[in-house]
């Protein structure tokens, strides 16, 4: 009878064969496909390294590793994606939470500190998993927090993050700010369109591949969906209010062009931690 490998050893398979599919950190993932499949934490694999696994378990990591060495990302295969401070559930029906999408949750935090209100109404467009309305509010619990998508599957996993942190926020149906009487009453309206050339390569590489086409390409070389928010959010917004907008790289010109061009003031962009202009704010 063949001796049932131990749990290093399956580690050390998982690795190899991540490494050998080009994957950057394999040795980083494969602990994480292990631990996906035992349900086991770093510590615990460590700790009982010399155990045997089970055949449902190395199973369990043969099927999660085929699927990895194929490009799907990880956060679709275990279902989850850090962001801010968060855990989040995540799913092919929505964007996969992003670290430079942070500069825009640092930005959005300090604009609400400005505000004149303590419970300011902040709306997030495009929420997708609630990636940004979520860590806003759990970081002020008072403001009135809202978010709207136009996918309903992405408004269901938003739905279900909201209800799993404890974060009550008031979810939508729409596209764009259709849905709103274009009266005022919004203090802070934060998004991260789709931004990407739909003609760009990258679209049919990496992590790109298995995520909605519909939450990445934009038509007028990624720009429409940005000039579209812009066009219409300010009658939306009090007086000394904040529209945040995500963009490409190359895309801040553009962005503050369009801005000035609607009428916003105080505008300026930030840059990522990669040092790209990543993120554009302007005032009401």
């Amino acid at each position: 009878m063949e001796t049932p490998a131990t749990l290093d050893s399956l580690l050390r398979d998982l690795r190899a064969r991540l490494e050998a599919a080009g994957i950057e950190a394999p040795g980083l993932e494969a602990r994480m496909l292990l631990g996906a499949a035992t349900g086991l934490d770093t510590a615990q694999l460590i700790a009982h390294g010399t155990d045997p696994a089970t055949p449902e378990q190395a199973a369990r990591a043969d099927t999660l590793c085929q699927r990895r060495c194929a490009g799907e990302p990880m956060a679709h295969i275990l279902g989850r994606r850090s962001f801010w401070t968060l855990d989040l559930g995540v799913s092919p029906a929505c964007l996969i939470p992003r670290p430079e999408t942070e500069l825009l949750v640092e930005q959005a935090l300090l604009a609400i500190d400005t505000l004149a209100t303590d419970t300011p109404w902040v709306l997030d467009l495009g929420t997708g998993p609630g990636t940004i309305i979520l860590a806003l509010k759990s970081e002020r619990p008072r403001i009135r927090a809202f978010a709207s998508d136009r996918s309903h599957a992405a408004l269901q996993q938003a739905q279900t993050n909201a209800r799993d942190l404890g974060l009550p926020v008031g979810l939508w149906q729409g596209d764009w700010l259709d849905a709103l009487t274009p009266t005022a009453g919004l203090d802070i309206i934060t998004c991260n369109p789709p931004y990407i050339d739909p003609d760009d390569p990258h679209l049919t590489r990496g992590d790109l591949r298995f995520e909605p086409r519909s939450a990445l390409a934009a038509d007028a070389h990624g720009l429409a969906d940005l000039y579209r928010v812009i066009d219409t959010a300010r009658p939306h917004l009090n007086r000394g209010g904040w529209l945040l907008l995500e963009h490409g790289f190359d895309q801040g010109p553009a962005v503050r062009d369009r801005l000035q061009q609607a009428g916003y003031r105080a505008i300026r962009t930030l840059r990522d931690p990669a040092g790209h202009e990543r993120t554009t704010l302007g005032m009401h």
